[in-house]
């Protein structure tokens, strides 16, 4: 009777789980996907952003594609898969592949834009501006390499019976998680931090050599420019530090709740999905973020948006004096 009664139970909170997947993840999948996409068509539209830059941005924007893809497969990999060896592999190491390839690819997108505006007469000798096919391979290959690292022997399989449900525990050794996480995740992070801190001091540098000269022809009388520029400067500033409160900071704390989950051995799936699909979907937002702030990226959209509504508009108007 007991058996009946948690089958029951383990049932009914499989459902509730599916459907928070569904409720959740399903729409930030589809808001990732159709707005990387309208992204990647406004680059490729414009052959002005066709340059070294504007590729590698265009990998993190593939790179985000695939994150939305997967994010339905990440925030379900709580619920329990009874599936052979080989097929409980694919379903943690692609969506890790996935997961690693956008941090690489954000990394990258932020090394290139530091070392151009730290370094800008001596950008074109850098190793990324002359060897960007092996930047921009190193941003796939790298990811696939390490998360394929348990299809390789690292995994927990043998100490479990073949009858054994798929999970975390027997794909990604306790090691393994440690090493991506704190090897891997959180000096990535500390990098991206670092590199946007450098670029604002540097702005704020040269804006302050600027006012100088300013103040030097207009009497140290503060000009208009100068409060442009302050204000441009300051609303940067701001910018900045909500995208890393509202999109990095949700993600920070999925992964020390999932750590700690781990370390309790307390899988609470409600719990993980919840967190999974905020904190992972928060951070595959941010390409989005970086990308609709360049009005360059979306004009040719918004020119044809436009051009369409004057067409309505016109044909609106004939229909009127008809």
């Amino acid at each position: 009777m007991s058996s009946k009664h948690n089958s029951t139970d383990s049932t009914g909170n499989d459902k509730t789980s599916q459907i928070l997947v569904r409720a959740i993840s399903y729409p930030l999948s589809a808001v990732i996907i159709f707005a990387n996409l309208f992204i990647i068509t406004g680059i490729i539209c414009n052959r002005k952003l066709h340059n070294t830059t504007n590729y590698f941005f265009l990998s993190l924007l593939l790179a985000d594609i695939g994150m939305g893809i997967a994010l339905p497969f990440i925030s379900s990999l709580s619920l329990q898969h009874e599936v052979d060896f080989v097929s409980c592999l694919a379903l943690y190491i692609c969506p890790n592949f996935f997961f690693l390839s956008l941090l690489f690819n954000l990394v990258m997108v932020h090394y290139e834009r530091y070392q151009c505006i730290i370094y800008p007469l001596h950008y074109r000798q850098k190793w990324v501006n002359r060897c960007f096919f092996l930047a921009l391979a190193s941003v796939w290959i790298l990811p696939l390499c390490f998360a394929s690292l348990p299809a390789f022997g690292w995994n927990d399989w043998k100490e479990y019976n073949e009858s054994e449900v798929c999970s975390y525990k027997v794909v990604f050794q306790t090691a393994f998680v440690y090493l991506e996480v704190y090897g891997i995740v959180i000096p990535a992070i500390l990098s991206i931090i670092y590199m946007t801190g450098k670029i604002m001091w540097v702005a704020r540098r040269q804006l302050k050599i600027i006012c100088k000269f300013h103040r030097a022809v207009k009497r140290d009388q503060p000009s208009e420019e100068e409060r442009k520029m302050n204000l441009r400067y300051a609303k940067n500033l701001v910018s900045l530090t909500l995208i890393f409160i509202v999109f990095w900071v949700p993600y920070i704390v999925f992964i020390h709740v999932s750590l700690d989950a781990m370390r309790n051995g307390k899988d609470d799936p409600k719990k993980q999905i919840i967190f999974s699909s905020v904190g992972i979907g928060s951070m595959a937002l941010i390409p989005l973020v970086l990308g609709i702030g360049n009005h360059q990226y979306t004009a040719p959209i918004q020119n044809i948006f436009y051009k369409l509504k004057d067409r309505c508009v016109k044909k609106k108007d004939t229909d009127i004096q008809l």
